[in-house]
């Protein structure tokens, strides 16, 4: 594990477009992989399923949820478990799922993390993500409340944005009627979730609503996929050139989106008075480098900043934890950071 954000010198992908067997050997005698990480790998090119990128949509929803907690720790049993439907602004009851790791009393409401799945806006939702919703849940003494927003195609950008808003301010006026203390609200998610967790916590920034944290697990930050980790981390690891191109694809209306910052807060005016950050990245990951750049955004505009890069593992690791240890010390650190943030006192054990 690092806690840094400088630049390592990084030099262009020399295996682009190799077959699938070559790229994973090649990935596996370039990068400095941990022995679990490159495991995981060779697992994934044994199971030999297609790449998402290859399927439909609905096709890559399915795959994506097959394997999903393969290489996930066991689910942990909650006293709290309860079905939500928060409405949107057109209406829309989007439904999520609020675990916690005790009941709530009248006198005792519990602080909460609105979490926004990974998944390129495209696949994945709560179900995919249960077990770490949980895990955190457990581990940080808080409520979650896991938001399934609308996926693209169906729902273009900036669909998912405006759900995961709306649902931030409808936490923040009716969780308290929910038994969670709205004055300990923070926000986070993975990946594509990542990038909307980062968004809102700027929209809640200029709409007066004091979050506690944010939290960006390997968040997309920029408007192009150019800097020299989408170089060269392209192709045979666990995210792929490929797959960001055609889960964008999907996602954004035309190329002006790009140059939006609600998809690319990299791009945000001005970073003043954001809530504090955690930022969890990948060493090995396409998206490494706009996560550190961002993470020196918020770090120049006077936010407190905590960043991690997790030495040797890809994109998708913090759903890992059977397989890889950082997967496991991630969500401990997550865990960790979100107690000091709802300034819950006492340590954890992992």
């Amino acid at each position: 594990m690092w806690c840094c954000n400088k630049k390592r010198p990084i030099g262009r992908n020399r295996f682009i477009n190799l077959p699938p067997l070559f790229s994973l050997f090649a990935a596996m005698e370039t990068f400095p992989l941990t022995p679990a990480m490159a495991g995981v790998l060779r697992g994934l090119h044994r199971a030999k399923r297609p790449a998402l990128h290859s399927l439909s949509p609905a096709q890559a929803r399915m795959a994506y949820a097959a394997g999903s907690d393969v290489l996930e720790l066991d689910k942990p049993a909650l006293p709290w478990v309860q079905a939500l439907r928060i409405p949107a602004r057109d209406g829309t009851a989007l439904p999520a799922v609020l675990f916690a790791p005790r009941q709530a009393t009248e006198t005792a409401h519990l602080p909460v993390l609105l979490y926004l799945h990974g998944g390129g806006f495209t696949v994945g939702s709560v179900q995919t993500h249960e077990v770490l919703c949980r895990r955190l849940a457990q581990q940080a003494d808080c409520a979650v409340v896991s938001l399934d927003y609308r996926l693209a195609p169906e729902f273009k950008f900036p669909t998912a944005l405006h759900d995961a808003w709306d649902a931030l301010q409808w936490l923040s006026v009716h969780g308290p009627a929910l038994g969670l203390d709205t004055a300990r609200l923070a926000v986070g998610g993975d990946s594509a979730g990542g990038t909307l967790a980062a968004v809102c916590a700027a929209l809640a920034r200029d709409a007066g609503l004091d979050l506690a944290l944010q939290l960006l697990i390997y968040p997309g930050t920029s408007a192009h996929q150019d800097s020299p980790s989408q170089q060269r981390y392209a192709q045979g690891l666990v995210l792929e050139r490929a797959a960001i191109d055609w889960f964008f694809g999907h996602y954004l209306n035309t190329p002006a989106d790009r140059e939006d910052w609600r998809f690319a807060p990299l791009l945000l005016p001005d970073a003043q008075g954001l809530a504090p950050a955690h930022v969890c990245l990948a060493e090995l990951d396409p998206m490494v480098d706009e996560g550190v750049d961002y993470a020196d955004l918020l770090r120049m505009a006077g936010v407190p900043v905590s960043l991690e890069i997790y030495k040797g593992v890809t994109h998708e690791f913090i759903k890992m934890g059977r397989a890889i240890p950082e997967a496991r010390q991630a969500q401990h650190d997550i865990a960790q950071a979100l107690r000091q943030a709802f300034a819950i006192d006492f340590v954890i054990e992992q």
